[in-house]
Formats: structure tokens, sequence, C-alpha cells
């Protein structure tokens, strides 16, 4: 990991505490763990795994993505597409501005906190190089690691449907990211491995 400033040990421990208090829980390596205590953890080491040079505004930003996601549920919307979009924005916005907070009390300045805001509001998708890292580990944390829980969920699913959603995945991430996702060093779930393949080779 390259030398980062003297705030970011404070800001990741910052991060890590309020994502602590989750009370919803999964289970890995058995033992139960706050969800997005866990899913920051597992940013962070795709992260390191994918771009070791990753700048220190991209490692702050991945694991802080969905800080104290649970406080906005997504029964809080209509479920609808709109309301789906609404609560991905809303989300956007609260995950930028509390992790600018716990930046601030970590003693970054005000361009840094604009930065990491930036990359978790999703701004400059494709164009913002450092937006585009933190996609692309987004979706190959989602591959590795959600992809067979929620495969489980939606069992109704056509494979068409499942089609659609991969390739909607697929599509956000960068070049670099398709790469590293076949080149072995991604656990894919290997009951959908057919399935991935299938998608992202008509690609």
């Amino acid at each position: 990991m390259p030398l980062f400033s003297q705030h970011f040990d404070r800001a990741i421990a910052l991060f890590d505490a309020a994502n602590a208090v989750d009370p919803n829980t999964e289970n890995a390596q058995g033992k139960d763990w706050p969800k997005e205590l866990l899913y920051a953890q597992r940013m962070s080491t795709m992260l390191s795994n994918f771009a070791p040079q990753a700048s220190e505004a991209v490692c702050l930003a991945c694991r802080a993505q969905h800080i104290e996601r649970w406080k906005i549920p997504r029964q809080q919307y209509p479920m609808t597409r709109e309301g789906y979009q609404q609560w991905r924005t809303t989300l956007y916005q609260f995950h930028a501005e509390t992790a600018g907070r716990l930046m601030l009390e970590a003693g970054y300045d005000a361009d840094m906190i604009e930065r990491v805001q930036k990359i978790i509001g999703k701004r400059g998708l494709k164009v913002n190089p450092e937006t585009q890292m933190m996609e692309d580990v987004a979706g190959l944390v989602f591959l590795e690691h959600y992809m067979a829980g929620f495969a489980v969920q939606k069992a109704d699913y056509s494979e068409e449907k499942w089609l659609v959603i991969i390739r909607k995945t697929w599509k956000k991430m960068s070049e670099q990211g398709h790469a590293f996702a076949t080149s072995g060093q991604v656990k894919l779930p290997e009951a959908l491995l057919p399935l991935i393949l299938k998608a992202i080779q008509a690609e």
C-alpha cells in the first residue's frame, strides 16, 4: 500500500466503528459479522488485490461506500423502478455526507473530502478514473461474494433475467475490471459460472 496521510488510519477506524453497529449480520468464516462492516472489509481486500497502488481517496471511498446503509432501507421507497432509483440516489448522497463528516473528524481537509465524496456519489463514472475504480471493485465484490446469495433469494428469476443483471454489472466495469474478473483471481460462484460466461461472452 502506498504511504498515506496521518489521517488515514483514523478515518478507517471511524468508518469501521460506524459500520460495526449494523443490526444486520452475515455469517462468514464461521462468524457472524455486522453486514456493512463485512462488506467494507471485502471492498478493501478486493481493492488491494485489483489495484494495490490505488490512491488514498479510492481506498477511503471503497471502505465507506455502503457506510450505515441500513439507516435508509429499501422499504421506505415505492417498490417500483422509480422508487428504486430514488432510493439509490438518496443513498449515494447519504454515504458521501456520512463519510465526509467522519473524514472531517479524522482531520482531512475540504479538498480530500470532496474528492472522496465525488467517488462515493459515483460522479464521473466512466470519466473519473477514481470513481470507475471503485465501481470496478464493487462489481468484483458482488460477483465473488454476493451473486450466489442473491440467486438464492431470487430463485424465481428466469435465465434471461439473470443475463440482464449480469450484463448490467459488467457494463458498469472497465476493461481492466473485466480482465481481472476473468483472470482467476476472483472466486466466481461455480453454480453460476456458466451463466456468467454466457452473459459476458455475448457482450
